[in-house]
C-alpha cells in the first residue's frame, strides 16, 4: 500500500522479509503505539483539558499493571475516550500510582494542571478521601474532580 516501502522491501528482499521475529514485531508495535499516542496528543491540543480513567490489575505473570485512558473533547466537538498507555507498577499505593501517572503524562507533554477529572474504581487506594489517589491529585490540582468509574457500576 506504500510505494516507498514497496521499493525498499519488496524489490530488495522478495520472499525473504517475513517480519516474524518477536523483536521485529515488538518494534513495529512500538512504532504504531507511539504514532497513535502522538495523534491523541495532537487532538487534545497544547492547552487542552482532559480527564483520566485509571484501573490497575494483575497480569498473567502476577505483575501489577495500570491502564490509563484519556477522556477529552476532540476538535470536532465530540467527547473522546482513548486508551493511552498501560504500564507496569511496583506497587499499588496511591503515591506510587500518582508518580507513575505524572510520568506518563509528562512524557507526552500533557500538563497535569490541565486535568479536570479523574475516574477510578472503588478501591480505597484509589478513591480514599484522605490518602487515596483522587485526594492526592485534588490537593495539588483542585479542578481534577473525582468521579467513581461508571464501568464498575454495571
Amino acid at each position: 500500500m506504500n510505494i516507498e516501502v514497496e521499493k525498499v522491501v519488496l524489490e530488495n528482499a522478495p520472499g525473504i522479509a517475513k517480519y516474524i521475529a518477536s523483536t521485529i514485531q515488538k518494534e513495529i508495535l512500538n512504532i504504531f503505539t507511539n504514532k497513535v499516542r502522538k495523534k491523541i496528543r495532537e487532538e487534545v491540543g497544547e492547552d487542552g483539558k482532559f480527564c483520566i480513567l485509571v484501573d490497575e490489575v494483575l497480569d498473567e505473570s502476577k505483575k501489577e499493571q495500570m491502564a490509563i485512558i484519556l477522556r477529552f473533547v476532540g476538535r470536532d466537538g465530540f467527547i473522546r475516550e482513548q486508551f493511552f498507555e498501560i504500564i507496569s507498577v511496583h506497587g499499588t499505593n496511591s503515591s506510587t500510582l500518582k508518580t507513575e501517572i505524572c510520568k506518563v503524562l509528562g512524557k507526552h507533554t500533557l500538563l497535569v494542571k490541565n486535568m479536570l477529572g479523574q475516574g477510578y474504581d472503588g478501591a480505597s487506594n484509589m478513591r480514599g478521601q484522605w490518602n487515596g489517589l483522587q485526594a492526592l491529585f485534588l490537593n495539588d490540582y483542585p479542578y481534577a474532580y473525582y468521579i467513581h468509574c461508571f464501568a464498575h457500576r454495571l
